[in-house]
């Protein structure tokens, strides 16, 4: 049996006079995410209210506690704050200008923090910083106008991608241009788009790291993902063929620039590795993360725990790896909108498979949950969740059977 990574210990000790952590930690958004950190808190001995739009979101649905109003209601997040020692977030969304004050009163602990949230938030604030700061990004423009952007395009060779600098994410907010014209309307709606050169990338690796208040700091092993319309599909971890050198180089990048941007809970760094096994940043993450959920069940601590270790101010978990490999596939909605005979089809299939439901309302492509194993070889662990997940979201009476024909040809 190969030997999984082993991923660096903590960056340094917890102080000796360290107090015992907060105990009431509030979640600002009520996706999914936040839904994945309730069952971590009530083990961690927690509170973890919701701030929530409606009572039929993903978290607020199971939470315990639920506050309704938008996370860019002053009033609402305020009135959490008031409730809570921490506030941390399921989206990265909350104006600055609403969490500032609550920091500078000491209503709440922020974390992160709004600066180091920031670099998140606004994509042009983060290429900025990370460049100043020598870290490896692809090359970039800021634009503002057509002439910029044409400027842009000849620079590299009459191709590249336009981003919007806030509010994209699963492929929203993001372009591949040929010509000038093309973000006409983005730079009329933003006034200022990213554009960056379209990097000859080979895969996709993510690098997750947690960080406490005081600056210890744990890296994850280094996966690789594979999108599907934009949107996070699948994730092996470790990434398959990344050596040992190259999973600590890119860990020691990720552990650079949570201290350097002063990151508190989860960083998740999202990279492009190129042919000659050199990494660039795409971008950043700054709470749980898709390419992360595998730890669920593949780590000795999962990515939500560590989350709420790192923002309560807890002693950081473990980071080994539970087996060899991990896989993880995103379940996207499809022709079933009754996801219970799937799920129960899929876990009779398969004993080792663990299934992780969000509660949503299906709509074709959207996440609806997602599924991880663990074992020794990715190619049968991903064979066998993909065959979960057609189960799941086909329908265990349209998918196809395990043995791989089509119950035409049977």
């Amino acid at each position: 049996m190969s030997k999984p990574p082993q991923p660096p210990g903590p960056s340094a000790p917890p102080a000796a006079d360290a107090p015992h952590g907060a105990r009431r930690v509030g979640i600002i958004g009520a996706g999914q995410l936040a839904r994945m950190m309730l069952g971590p808190a009530i083990e961690l001995g927690l509170t973890a209210p919701v701030l929530a739009t409606s009572r039929e979101e993903s978290a607020a649905a199971v939470a315990g506690q639920v506050h309704l109003g938008r996370h860019d209601d002053e009033q609402a997040v305020r009135t959490l704050a008031g409730e809570v020692d921490v506030l941390t977030f399921d989206h990265e969304h909350v104006p600055a200008a609403i969490l500032e004050p609550i920091g500078a009163e000491s209503l709440a602990a922020v974390r992160p923090g709004p600066a180091a949230l920031a670099h998140a938030q606004d994509k042009l604030v983060m290429r900025e910083r990370l460049t100043a700061l020598g870290h490896p990004c692809p090359r970039w423009w800021r634009v503002g106008s057509r002439a910029d952007l044409a400027e842009a395009l000849e620079r590299t060779g009459g191709r590249l991608v336009v981003k919007t600098p806030r509010g994209g994410y699963d492929a929203h907010g993001v372009r591949v241009l040929d010509a000038a014209d093309q973000a006409d309307d983005w730079l009329s709606e933003h006034g200022q788009l990213l554009a960056e050169e379209l990097v000859p990338f080979t895969r996709e690796l993510s690098a997750q790291v947690a960080r406490r208040p005081g600056g210890e700091a744990v890296a994850y092993p280094v996966v690789q993902s594979l999108q599907k319309d934009g949107v996070c599909y699948e994730v092996v971890a470790p990434a398959p063929g990344l050596d040992e050198s190259a999973q600590q180089r890119i860990q020691a990048l990720a552990l650079a620039i949570a201290e350097d941007l002063e990151v508190v809970g989860m960083l998740a760094v999202e990279l492009f590795e190129t042919a000659d096994g050199e990494v660039s940043v795409n971008e950043l993450a700054m709470r749980p993360h898709n390419t992360g959920h595998w730890s669920m069940d593949g780590a000795v601590t999962g990515q939500f725990e560590q989350h709420l270790r790192a923002v309560a101010d807890l002693p950081l978990g473990a980071t080994t790896p539970r087996g060899p490999v991990a896989v993880m596939v995103n379940l996207l909605g499809g022709a079933a909108e009754d996801l219970a005979p799937g799920a129960h089809a899929a876990l009779a299939a398969d004993p080792e498979l663990k299934v992780h439901l969000y509660g949503k309302s299906v709509r074709p492509g959207r996440k609806i949950g997602h599924v991880t194993l663990v074992g020794e070889d990715a190619g049968d662990l991903l064979a066998r969740a993909h065959r979960a997940e057609r189960l799941i979201v086909d329908g265990p009476a349209t998918a196809a059977p395990a043995d791989g024909t089509t119950k035409e040809t049977r």
